[in-house]
């Protein structure tokens, strides 16, 4: 793994009046470069010629300066990443960016600084370490079954990586299991490779609430944990094929249980779940600090559902900006009572590197 003194050494020869934002043109993208442009911030677009033109579509979101690759793999060859550090740019990551250069790229290959903890990318990565994460944590999580043999109910079945849902199913059976996971390999749905490393949840019923968190080193106001502050910036629910699956009924057709997101909608919850949920994001963080110090840092996102007699259960942890948050450009129903001006989740990570740059503590939030 790429050390955090390699990382240091790079940022110390950055210009930081001359600090810029970028990403890959995906995910959650035009938040990030219009919050960043509202904190003062030039921004790079890492783009392949096909999407340029979405991109150039949203004058107030568009980059400032586009790097032109063929496949968004290609960013972890060195002269494009000669290019990212001779420009000063911190790479802000979201799941499209995890996804298509993968974590181990991120992790072995890619020096160039990123907001957060590089740290958490393994940690929310590998299904295995982030269950220890949360059970730390001491989460409710769904229970987990180490075979197909196991299976002893309905259970949900699902892959690593930032995948948004796709080749996801429901399975009540070994023999289930296997005839649907051989149909998802044989259709290409998912890769064969991703077979091997399937992870199976017990099926847990209810409402799904996806919270965004924010958690800042620098500030002290508001839901404090350790030394710095927990904000609960947004929530959203996903949309999912699944979710209109009776408009088909009685018979409903095979093609609606899918639960890749499409889209996202809205959320907010009766204030007394908000004790609970930022209850959840206090033991996140702290189970984080004592596993990957200085542990997670910024934007994540825990991934629950909600039944009243059983209260949260915690199915995913996302150890980023998450799509959800693309809702909010502006303000939240959340975010209203915690800053005076318009708060996105791309501009509040903006407002991080800010405040880092002008109180010379930028290698604390930077890896």
């Amino acid at each position: 793994m790429i050390s955090k003194k390699t990382i240091n050494n790079i940022l110390s020869e950055y210009d930081s009046k001359k600090i810029r934002i970028g990403t890959i043109c995906s995910h959650s993208a035009l938040q990030i470069f219009h919050g960043a442009r509202q904190e003062g911030f030039a921004t790079l677009g890492i783009c392949t010629e096909d999407r340029k033109k979405v991109y150039e579509a949203f004058p107030l979101a568009t980059p400032d300066e586009f790097l032109i690759v063929d496949n968004f793999k290609d960013i972890v060859k060195e002269k494009f990443q000669d290019n990212l550090r001779d420009k000063n740019v911190i790479i802000v990551p979201h799941g499209s960016f995890v996804e298509y250069v993968g974590p181990e790229a991120l992790l072995t290959f890619f020096n160039v600084p990123m907001f957060g903890n590089r740290k958490t990318l393994e940690w929310e990565g590998d299904r295995s370490k982030q269950r220890i994460w949360l059970e730390k944590a001491d989460l409710k999580l769904p229970k987990e079954y180490k075979h197909p043999s196991e299976i002893d109910g309905k259970v949900f079945v699902k892959f690593s990586g930032a995948k948004g849902g796709k080749g996801f199913f429901t399975a009540n059976s070994e023999t289930e299991y296997y005839k649907k996971l051989k149909e998802k390999v044989k259709k290409g749905i998912i890769r064969e490779e991703d077979s091997l490393n399937a992870a199976i949840q017990e099926f847990v019923s209810g409402v799904r609430y996806y919270n965004h968190y924010f958690f800042s080193i620098f500030e002290n106001y508001g839901f404090k944990v350790g030394k710095g502050a927990l904000e609960l910036l947004s929530m959203d629910k996903r949309i999912e094929p699944i979710d209109e699956s009776q408009r088909g009924l009685p018979d409903v057709p095979e093609e609606f249980y899918d639960y890749t997101v499409t889209g996202n909608q809205p959320v907010i919850v009766r204030e007394s779940l908000l004790p609970k949920i930022f209850e959840m994001g206090n033991k996140t963080i702290l189970s984080s600090i004592r596993l990957f110090p200085p542990g997670m840092l910024g934007a994540f996102c825990l991934e629950t559902i909600y039944q009243p007699e059983k209260g949260f259960t915690v199915f995913e942890i996302s150890a980023r900006i998450v799509a959800g948050t693309n809702l909010y450009p502006t303000n939240s129903p959340y975010s209203v009572y915690i800053f005076k001006e318009q708060m996105s989740t791309g501009r509040r990570i903006a407002r991080e590197l800010k405040t880092g740059i002008e109180t010379n503590a930028l290698d604390k939030i930077v890896f």
